[in-house]
């Protein structure tokens, strides 16, 4: 499968890639993952650094994207709240500007969804969305390529979703709409999913 071509590509929802990209994806996950099963070299991230910000902690996120790095070849900076002045005493904008000059690639793991879209904005390096109030497109990338790995092409499908209508619900709604699947939710009273907020057709 021919890779998709994007000029400077972000990843702060899961509708950001069109369901070819997703298919390259998947295809490379699994091309990748049974190299480093059999323990082969592949490196195609050497000299490139991720830069991790911090607002939110997480144990998960940290060191799959640590890890994840470091074993095609690249580096990490890690930030928390007390290493950088995200939306403090320094505007996002200018955070932004400065930090994407010096690395490849950011990661950021934050609370409101418009921070990370201003930080993007301002962005000279893809900048992928760790983890918002809003979204979760990472969990619901890994989550659905666990279940090709194991049940093959989600599309036709049916999910159900019991529990709060958050960032993971919206998260999956948009998947189902990309994807071709069906999202069955149950939220309780008072938790329901903010269709505005997840962007999907009613």
């Amino acid at each position: 499968m021919n890779k998709p071509q994007h000029p400077l590509q972000h990843y702060l929802q899961f509708k950001d890639f069109s369901a070819a990209d997703y298919d390259y994806l998947f295809d490379r996950a699994a091309v990748i993952k049974k190299r480093f099963k059999n323990y082969e070299k592949y490196v195609p991230l050497t000299d490139r650094t991720l830069a991790m910000i911090f607002e939110k902690a997480s144990t998960r996120t940290r060191v799959s994207f640590e890890a994840g790095m470091y074993q095609m070849g690249g580096s990490v900076v890690h930030l928390t709240t007390g290493d950088s002045q995200l939306g403090r005493s320094e505007p996002i904008e200018d955070t932004a500007r400065v930090i994407s000059r010096m690395v490849d690639i950011v990661m950021i793991r934050t609370f409101e969804q418009s921070k990370i879209e201003r930080f993007a904005a301002h962005s000279r390096v893809p900048v992928i969305n760790g983890l918002t109030n809003e979204f979760h497109p990472c969990q619901i990338l890994a989550d659905i390529f666990t279940f090709i790995e194991h049940r093959g092409s989600i599309q036709g499908k049916t999910v159900a979703w019991v529990g709060d209508g958050n960032n993971m619900a919206n998260t999956w709604l948009q998947a189902s709409e990309i994807l071709g699947f069906k999202v069955h939710v149950s939220t309780p009273n008072g938790y329901e999913v903010d269709q505005s907020v997840a962007g999907i057709r009613s």
